[in-house]
């Protein structure tokens, strides 16, 4: 550990990825780096761009597909508390950008304040949910934003207020390193109403996705208004398999894995969807995931 001496209280060598993403794949990272604080995580940053060292974060790995021979450089994992806090001021709840995104919802929604409801069911953390704009039925994350805190690559912390953010579907300005807290701006709503309604939206959700023991992912984005399921089934590839990977009977937006599979089987159902829809359709599917 040469090139991070001095890290070893929080670095580690070798660490498999495969149980921190949804599709349970892949190899290990060469570091897996769990800071107690920002002020670790900035001397780490900073370090890594000395050294040259590749570095990145892993959220709740909902979107990512980790290579069967692993990651080179430095893994960032935002586990302590101090990067999941919570708070509630007013009409307003600030959010660590390592608190899950379900949390965060569930606390909203507690405190009698809407407009997160409708992203019930997505996995991850909010800087996962900031960094591609999630969204539900009734909209998307970046609505109600109203102030976010990042980390550049060179460890510098920008706090940017809504002038300066961009949202539009599956992404936003929000590209640097690391999203540290972000400011949501709701609205009051008796907390029993909200409550209900996501309930009935957990239902529909749960409903329409593979189950929650399988491992699995949500792989293409929609095109112009139309879901990129429908755009599979009517390209033919509704039940496709390669190896260890198929579509999900339920939903074929979502590859699902076998277990003892490999991240090469899902690379190449991919491919093959891509293909057939292409071809079948004229139409190119773009990625929502992120392979590494």
């Amino acid at each position: 550990m040469t090139g991070l001496s001095g890290f070893e209280k929080f670095v580690q060598q070798d660490i498999p990825l495969h149980e921190r993403t949804w599709f349970k794949l892949g190899g290990s990272a060469e570091y897996l780096a769990r800071p107690e604080n920002p002020e670790m995580l900035i001397a780490l940053v900073k370090r890594c761009r000395e050294e040259e060292l590749p570095i990145r974060l892993i959220g709740g790995g909902s979107n990512i597909l980790i290579p069967d021979d692993g990651v080179p450089g430095v893994v960032v994992s935002l586990e302590d508390e101090a990067f999941s806090q919570i708070e509630i001021k007013g009409t307003c709840i600030r959010a660590a950008g390592g608190a899950p995104l379900a949390h965060v919802i569930s606390a909203a929604v507690g405190a009698g304040l809407s407009g997160l409801e409708s992203l019930v069911g997505i996995p991850g953390t909010i800087g996962g949910a900031l960094h591609t704009n999630a969204a539900g039925h009734a909209g998307d994350i970046g609505q109600w934003t109203s102030r976010a805190v990042v980390m550049t690559r060179s460890g510098e912390v920008i706090e940017r207020d809504r002038s300066a953010l961009d949202f539009s579907y599956r992404e936003s300005s929000l590209d640097e390193l690391v999203i540290l807290e972000a400011d949501f701006q709701l609205e009051e709503t008796e907390a029993e109403t909200l409550t209900k309604k996501m309930q009935q939206q957990w239902i529909v959700k749960q409903g329409s996705q593979p189950p929650a023991h399988q491992a699995t992912g949500c792989v293409f984005k929609n095109v112009q208004g139309t879901s990129a399921s429908l755009l599979i089934e009517q390209a033919g590839m509704k039940s496709v398999t390669v190896g260890s990977a198929a579509t999900s009977e339920r939903d074929p937006n979502f590859i699902v894995v076998r277990e003892e599979g490999a991240t090469k089987d899902v690379l190449e159902l991919i491919k093959k969807i891509r293909s057939g829809v292409r071809d079948r359709l004229g139409v190119e599917l773009e990625l929502q995931i992120e392979i590494w």
